[in-house]
């Protein structure tokens, strides 16, 4: 789905299309909204406290899907994405007690494993108290920060969605732009946890 076809959406169905388009790509979908926001169609602050719910209840899906599901096939195989083996998990369970919140940086932040780096979380069964703390606090900073560059963004148009239209070349090269910064952010957070994590192995 393109930025250009993603906005139409969401222009047209509002709140009712922000809710499935944000479960499966949020990050995007906050930087349109956000956009939009500046120009009336939503409220930044009900944005939000939306993003953020929607940040933690996919946390605590995929946190219990690790921690009832821990001994599956699914879970051996969400190991094996993020290289990591049964032997390393004294490990990642050593990164997530004594680094919680840069730990937890690295996991949602990294663009593709995300999903799988909360679900080792709850297989670990990390604390709920540890976890949700800061799990709050990564999806505040990633999810206000991303509204806010919306909403300035969309400011820069004069309030006027006609003008974010006929120049959305532009709406797409800062999002282009905003996307590569953060898909790379994310794939260096990715390799530099596997790096940890070997390093470890090595060591034992």
């Amino acid at each position: 789905m393109t930025l250009a076809s993603t906005t139409a959406l969401i222009l047209e169905y509002r709140y009712a299309i922000l809710v499935p388009l944000a479960l499966i790509e949020g990050p995007i979908v906050a930087f349109i909204a956000g956009t939009l926001a500046a120009l009336g169609y939503f409220n930044i602050f009900g944005l939000g406290i939306f993003f953020f719910a929607r940040d933690m209840g996919m946390d605590a899906a995929y946190y219990a899907i690790g921690y009832f599901g821990g001994n599956t096939a699914f879970a051996r195989r969400t190991l094996k994405k993020l290289h990591i083996t049964e032997d390393h998990l004294e490990d990642v369970r050593t990164l997530w007690e004594n680094h919680p919140l840069s730990t937890m940086f690295i996991g949602k932040l990294s663009y593709g494993i995300g999903s799988t780096f909360v679900s080792v979380a709850g297989m670990l069964r990390m604390r709920l108290s540890i976890f949700f703390k800061y799990g709050a606090i990564v999806a505040i900073t990633q999810y206000w920060l991303l509204l806010a560059l919306g909403y300035f963004f969309g400011g820069t148009f004069g309030g006027k969605i006609s003008n974010i239209l006929q120049n959305m070349q532009y709406v797409i090269a800062a999002a282009g732009v905003l996307l590569t910064v953060y898909y790379l952010f994310s794939w260096r957070m990715r390799a530099k946890f596997i790096k940890e994590t070997e390093e470890r192995e090595k060591n034992i």
